[in-house]
């Protein structure tokens, strides 16, 4: 009964239902906004009626049916309109449905549809969109028969924002584009090939092409041809070849990923002057050499990681020091570096990832460890890049990707090294810890004490050392444990009991070095006997 009602915003609340037929009534709407609710059912084409429509926001709610000209026959003066759903599960059952030969009565300047099918006319419809400034058109279907670059081309040459992520398109990367003032572009997750060419805007400050069959080398001045980039990733591709060079004194650079490729030679020192870089990613590569000094000079690296490369030497004492004091991820697995693990990084008060493992450190595990305070206190200061970053962790015995979630992981890893000397007591204060892996060493000593303070501890293992003595009573205070392994130790004693220990009742998690050899040469005599 509002017929004067021009603005209806109810984003964010926990309403469901569908959409009253009687919203065709409000004839002096121009904002409509019903983002991130819980409302189902078929969209009511009375939207249809709203002459005066400008801003339509259905997205993040779970809507089913079809929507066709009917819905948008009346909205002239249109300019927004957003629809669908990140959340794929369960999956969007809605279809945007309209006639390549539907003329609009509006010009679209936005345009959002994220995980809802469509057809191949609605890209030939969407060209009738010349002024379309903001574009994001995610997880809407495969389309083997539209080529990327031709519909590119006859795209509306405002374009600022495109987003054409998950959508499983195939063939080249487009050789040339039109659009001057394009500033983000977002191709991740298709099966997009060929190298990368050499038209980019010199205004773009995103660009994520993740996950797609790229090949060849990365433009070495990929940097200088973009001075304003702030974000780039090409994760997840067959780019070979070394890493640029090319890195500009005034980058404006703060998220930088290469990892999953196959590039080669050596990290360049030219990577220091990326004075604003907060994430650095050169993991799963084949980097040789040792860690350049000059990454000290990126003062803002919050995550950090060269894991799965191979780099050598020893890891340098500046991380941990006051340039780079603000590092919450650090992950340096599967390298051959060697020496002592640095005193230096229990400076490192907001690390949540330590990741060392699979590499021939040796020397012993620092008493320090518990001043990484955001592994003893709650820290509200947590690093989040979203879905953005990306990373694989061996949690619960087994290999984890994570991203949206990252944040919340606090694991220590030094598995698979020389380690030697007793575990730290201290070891016990980081309250926070969810995963300590500290298998595969030649530690010696008992089991800290006090390790049943670990209260949110899910994985602990420290199996394949030579600690001796006594199970702790106090690790049936760890009713957060769903991965224990203390195997292949000199364990002595009785098993603790405890509500959560009775459900880890695979007994080869206690099994002894002892018990072991005596099994074997059970087993050796057994078939001597039988032949």
């Amino acid at each position: 009964m509002l017929k004067s009602l021009q603005n209806l915003k109810l984003y964010r609340n926990s309403l469901w239902g569908s959409i009253p037929d009687s919203i065709g009534n409000l004839s002096s709407l121009k904002t409509l906004d019903l983002y991130f609710n819980k409302m189902n059912g078929s969209i009511s084409k009375s939207l249809g009626q709203l002459y005066e429509l400008v801003h339509l926001d259905l997205s993040y709610n779970s809507w089913e049916g079809t929507l066709t000209e009917a819905h948008f026959r009346n909205l002239t003066r249109l300019q927004d309109f957003q629809v669908g759903n990140q959340v794929t599960d369960p999956p969007m059952s809605l279809v945007f449905d309209v006639a390549s030969v539907w003329d609009p009565p509006f010009k679209l300047q936005s345009i959002a549809i994220i995980n809802c099918r469509v057809g191949l006319d609605f890209w030939v419809w969407l060209q009738s969109q010349t002024e379309l400034i903001y574009v994001t058109l995610s997880g809407i279907g495969t389309f083997e028969d539209l080529i990327l670059e031709e519909w590119l081309l006859k795209m509306s040459s405002q374009l600022k924002d495109l987003d054409l992520s998950n959508n499983q398109l195939r063939g080249n990367f487009p050789s040339r584009l039109k659009f001057p003032n394009l500033e983000s572009i977002d191709l991740s997750n298709n099966q997009l090939n060929g190298p990368l060419p050499l038209w980019w805007s010199t205004s773009v400050y995103f660009l994520g092409l993740e996950s797609n069959l790229f090949s060849r080398p990365i433009p070495s001045n990929i940097g200088q041809m973009m001075p304003n980039l702030q974000f780039l990733s090409v994760r997840s591709n067959q780019f070979s070849g070394e890493m640029p060079r090319a890195w500009s004194v005034g980058s404006k650079i703060f998220f930088l990923d290469v990892g999953h490729n196959n590039l080669s030679g050596n990290i360049p020192t030219s990577l220091g002057v990326l004075s604003l870089l907060q994430v650095l990613k050169l993991n799963n590569n084949n980097f040789s050499g040792v860690i350049p000094d000059s990454l000290q000079n990126c003062s803002g690296l919050k995550s950090f990681d060269l894991g799965h490369n191979k780099l050598f030497g020893n890891i340098p004492l500046w991380i941990g020091g006051s340039n780079v004091s603000l590092l919450y991820r650090l992950q340096l697995r599967s390298n051959v570096f060697t020496g002592h693990i640095p005193q230096q990084l229990c400076n490192l008060r907001n690390l949540h990832i330590l990741d060392l493992s699979h590499n021939s450190l040796s020397g012993t595990i620092s008493k320090c460890l518990d001043t990484l305070t955001s592994l003893v206190n709650n820290n509200s200061n947590d690093f989040n890049m979203g879905s953005y970053e990306q990373a694989t962790l061996t949690l619960k015995g087994a290999e984890l990707v994570y991203n949206t979630t990252l944040n919340l992981v606090k694991s220590i890893d030094f598995s698979s090294n020389n380690l030697q000397g007793e575990i730290p007591e201290e070891i016990s204060n980081l309250c926070l810890l969810g995963t300590l892996n500290l298998s595969m060493n030649q530690l010696t000593g008992r089991i800290p004490f006090k390790i049943g303070n670990l209260h949110l501890l899910e994985t602990l293992d420290l199996s394949h050392n030579n600690l001796s003595g006594h199970i702790p009573q106090s690790l049936s205070s760890l009713t957060s444990l769903s991965h224990l392994n203390l195997s292949y130790n000199n364990l002595t004693g009785r098993i603790p009991s405890g509500s959560q220990l009775q459900t880890l009742n695979d007994l080869s998690i206690y099994i002894t070095i002892h018990r072991y050899v005596a099994l074997l040469s059970q087993l050796i005599a057994l078939e001597m006997t039988l032949s």
